[in-house]
């Protein structure tokens, strides 16, 4: 039985420059490294921008990616931060098909996760949470027994803890 592989989160500083993204998810690609999720921001100045990316792989592949990205004209910086050091956060918006009978369990639901209604119609909802992905997936777990229609989520974004920059 093959052991999962585990999950990394990355945060790279790149210049806005056209391509830097492409470049930077072809190093992932060459390593065998699925992104699972790439949240890209401006910094803090429009000069530049903030890549989040969370991606499954080995940790010496890690290493090399790191290295070559780091390597790449555009890139500022690359490291990988480990859950201890940073805060780390995602949203999701979720639709359900939903009468008024069922409408009530849905927003206890909501209400223990702390998620929002920011739609709501006769036959439908839409709840807005933010949280870790682990809570977020134990929320999706307990709306499943209601129709889904649509699930978005942000992906991973990740702070450094303290005065430390990502």
């Amino acid at each position: 039985m093959n052991k999962p592989l585990p999950t990394h989160n990355l945060s790279i500083y790149v210049a806005n420059r056209p391509g830097a993204l492409a470049r930077i998810a072809q190093t992932f690609s060459r390593r065998g490294f699925n992104i699972e999720s790439l949240v890209v921001s401006a910094g803090v100045t429009g000069d530049f921008s903030r890549m989040t990316i969370t991606a499954k792989g080995d940790a010496a592949g890690l290493e090399q990616i790191i290295m070559q990205c780091s390597k790449l004209v555009d890139v500022l910086a690359c490291r990988e931060h480990t859950d201890e050091e940073v805060v780390a956060r995602e949203l999701a918006l979720v639709k359900l098909a939903v009468d008024s009978a069922r409408r009530g369990e849905v927003l206890q639901i909501a209400d223990h996760f702390h998620a929002k209604t920011v739609d709501l119609s006769e036959t439908s909802i839409v709840l807005e949470a933010t949280g870790s992905s682990e809570k977020l997936d134990a929320m999706v777990d307990l709306l499943r027994k209601f129709r889904i229609i649509e699930i978005v989520r942000t992906g991973k974004v990740i702070m450094a803890r303290g005065e430390r920059e990502t």
